[in-house]
C-alpha cells in the first residue's frame, strides 16, 4: 500500500491516506488498506479502484459440451449437435470436447472427428472398411509388383482411405502373416497397394471371405498443436499425429514426418497439456514433461518433478503476460519454462480446485471451486501482479476473438467488457452491482482507537450510487455512513458516529460505475483499556 506521511495533531488526532488500492488479498496478516474481499472489482486501472465493466451476452447454447474458437471463428457443441457460428455442421455424441487445430482442420475429441475449414467438410479420424478381397500382385508407380495389392470388387477405397494412410489388416485366415500394421502408398479404385511384398500370398493371390482395413487414433484427454503436430496424452502416454496430418497416429516408416508416442513411466495419469515457448508440455500433479527435438528420430522426453496441473483442472492453462498460468494442488502456478512458482499468495488459506481459465494476454481469468464447491471467478493482471474476485460465475471454457468469451456452465456466452469489438445481436449487461471491504485498519496501534472522519476523494456516474459502511471489532454489523449519488470528481468529509475499538473495517457498495481515487482516515488514539 502506498501512504502519504501520517500527521498527529495535540489532540492525538491522527490522519492517514491511503493513494494506492491493491489488489485482492485474503491473507489473514495483511496489512491495513489491503482488500479482504470483494465483489466485481477490476485492477485495469491500479492505482484507483473501481468495478469492472459490463459484459455482453452473444448467445445461449442449450448443453454446452465445448467451445472453441479459432481464425474469429467460433465452434462449440450443443448437445449431440457441432456448430460454426451458429450454423450445424455436423452430430456428435453428447459428451464434453476437446478442440484443437492443426493449420486448416479443427479437431475434435473424444468424437475423433476432423473439420476441414477451407472446403467445409467434417471427416472421421477413424476409418474401417470390411468385406470381400483378394490380396495378390499388382503395380506400384505403373510397375509391375509382387505381393503388394488389396483388391475388392465394387469399392471405391478413395471412400475410405488416402495414400499415406497407416492402417491395420485383419481377418485374414490363408497367411495370418498378413494381419498387421501397413501404410499405403496407392489408391485406385478398388485397390489398394503398398511396397512390394508386402504380404505373404499363395500363387494366383489369397481370397479372403472377411477382411478388415482400419485406420485408428488413440483415445486422449487432452490435445495441443505443436510445429505442425497434433499433440495429446492419455493415462501414462504422450502421442503425437504424423506431420500435419491429425488423421494418421500410428505411421512408423522411418521418416521425419512420422508418428510418435512414448510412456513417461511415472505415477498418475496425465491432468494437461499445452504448446508454450515452441515446446509440447504435458503435466501431472506432480510432474511437468517437456518434449524436446525436431522429428521422431531425436525427440526426448524431459521430466521434472514440480508442482503439474491439478486433476480436474486441465482447462486451467492460459498463457498471460508470455507467462503461462494453470491451477495446481498448491495454488495457481506461473511457468516460464523453468520451475513454477506461486502466483496466489493473495488467497492466504483458500484451497481451490476444478480450475477453468482464459486470458486476453495481458490478464489471466480463472474460474474455481472452493472447498465448499462454491464457484469464485478472478482475474490476475500480470501488468501490476493483482488478483480481482469479479464474483461468483462457474464457466465452462474461454476463448478470444477480439475480446475474451466465457461459457457458463448454465450455456451463456458471455463477451467481457474490454472487447475490442462487440458482435451487433450481443446485448450488455446494465449496471454492474460491486462491493469490496477491506481487511481490519489497526492504524498501527495496539491501543483502543476511535475513526471519527473518513474522508474519499471519488467519481461517480450519472445514475450510479456509492455506499460507505463501517464496521466496528469484527462485530457483523455494518453501519451506513453515506451514500453518493452521480458526481464529477471531488472529496467528501464524511463524519462517523465515533466508537472506541481495537479495529474497524471500511466496505464500499456500489451500483453502476464510479472510481476511488484516494481514503483518508481520521482517527484518535486512547489507552490499552
Amino acid at each position: 500500500m502506498a501512504w502519504l506521511p501520517e500527521m498527529v495533531y495535540a489532540d492525538r488526532i491522527r490522519k492517514k491516506t491511503q493513494i494506492k488500492f491493491g489488489g485482492y488479498d485474503h491473507r489473514v496478516g495483511a496489512e491495513d488498506g489491503s482488500i479482504w474481499n470483494e465483489q466485481n472489482i477490476s485492477s485495469r486501472v491500479y492505482p484507483v479502484l473501481e468495478p469492472r465493466k459490463p459484459r455482453y451476452t452473444v448467445r445461449q447454447i442449450t448443453t454446452p459440451n465445448g467451445y472453441y474458437i479459432h481464425d474469429g471463428v467460433h465452434y462449440w457443441a450443443d448437445g449431440t449437435g457441432l456448430y460454426k457460428d451458429g450454423q450445424k455442421i455436423g452430430d456428435v455424441e453428447n459428451s464434453e470436447k476437446v478442440f484443437a487445430s492443426l493449420g486448416k482442420y479443427i479437431v475434435i475429441w473424444p468424437d475423433k472427428l476432423v473439420y476441414h475449414t477451407l472446403e467445409g467438410t467434417l471427416e472421421t479420424v477413424e476409418q474401417s472398411w470390411t468385406g470381400a478381397a483378394k490380396i495378390q500382385d499388382g503395380t506400384y508407380l505403373d510397375v509391375e509388383a509382387a505381393a503388394n495389392t488389396i483388391q475388392a470388387s465394387g469399392v471405391d477405397f478413395a471412400e475410405y482411405f488416402r495414400p499415406g494412410d497407416a492402417v491395420t489388416i485383419s481377418g485374414a485366415t490363408v497367411h495370418e502373416k498378413n494381419n498387421t500394421s501397413i501404410i499405403i502408398r496407392e489408391v485406385d479404385g478398388d485397390e489398394l497397394r503398398f511396397y512390394e511384398n508386402s504380404f505373404v500370398i499363395e500363387e494366383g493371390g489369397d481370397s479372403e471371405a472377411a477382411l478388415t482395413i482400419s485406420r485408428e487414433a488413440p483415445d486422449m484427454d487432452f490435445l495441443c498443436e505443436n510445429e505442425n503436430r497434433l499433440w495429446g496424452c492419455k493415462g501414462d502416454t504422450i502421442f503425437s499425429s504424423k506431420l500435419g496430418d491429425p488423421f494418421n497416429w500410428n505411421c512408423f516408416d522411418g521418416l521425419a514426418t512420422d508418428s510418435y508416442s512414448v510412456d513417461v513411466g511415472s505415477e498418475g495419469d496425465f491432468t494437461g497439456a499445452v504448446s508454450y515457448l515452441g515446446y509440447a508440455v504435458f503435466f501431472k500433479p506432480e510432474q511437468i514433461y517437456k518434449v524436446y527435438g525436431s522429428q521422431p528420430s531425436n525427440y526426448q522426453v524431459m521430466g521434472s518433478a514440480a508442482l503439474g496441473v491439478d486433476i480436474g483442472s486441465g482447462k486451467s492453462l492460459a498463457v498471460a503476460g508470455e507467462t503461462l498460468f494453470y491451477l495446481s494442488r498448491g495454488g495457481v502456478m506461473a511457468y516460464t519454462g523453468g520451475l513454477p512458482q506461486n502466483a496466489s499468495e493473495a488467497f492466504g488459506t483458500e484451497q481451490y480446485r476444478n480450475g477453468v481459465a482464459g486470458s486476453d494476454g495481458i490478464r489471466y481469468w480463472i474460474s474455481m471451486e472452493d472447498a465448499a464447491g462454491a464457484s469464485h471467478l478472478f482475474c490476475f493482471d500480470t501488468r501490476s501482479g493483482l488478483w480481482a474476485r469479479e464474483d461468483a460465475t462457474k464457466a465452462g471454457a474461454f476463448g478470444w476473438d477480439r475480446g475474451v468469451y466465457m461459457v457458463k456452465s448454465d450455456g451463456a456466452v458471455l463477451l467481457m467488457g474490454d472487447a475490442l469489438q462487440v458482435p451487433p445481436e450481443a446485448s450488455a449487461e446494465g449496471q454492474v452491482a460491486s462491493w469490496v471491504e477491506f481487511g481490519d485498519f489497526t492504524d498501527e496501534d495496539p491501543n483502543k482507537k476511535g475513526v471519527s472522519k473518513l474522508q474519499m476523494r471519488v467519481e461517480v456516474e450519472q445514475g450510479a450510487a456509492l455506499e460507505l459502511l463501517v464496521q466496528f471489532d469484527s462485530d457483523g454489523v455494518w453501519k451506513s455512513v453515506k451514500t453518493l449519488q452521480a458526481n464529477k470528481k471531488r472529496s467528501y468529509y464524511l463524519a462517523v458516529v465515533p466508537r472506541r475499538c481495537d479495529h474497524y473495517r471500511v466496505k464500499l457498495v456500489g451500483s453502476g460505475a464510479w472510481r476511488l481515487y484516494s481514503m483518508t482516515r481520521e482517527s484518535y488514539s486512547g489507552s490499552e483499556l
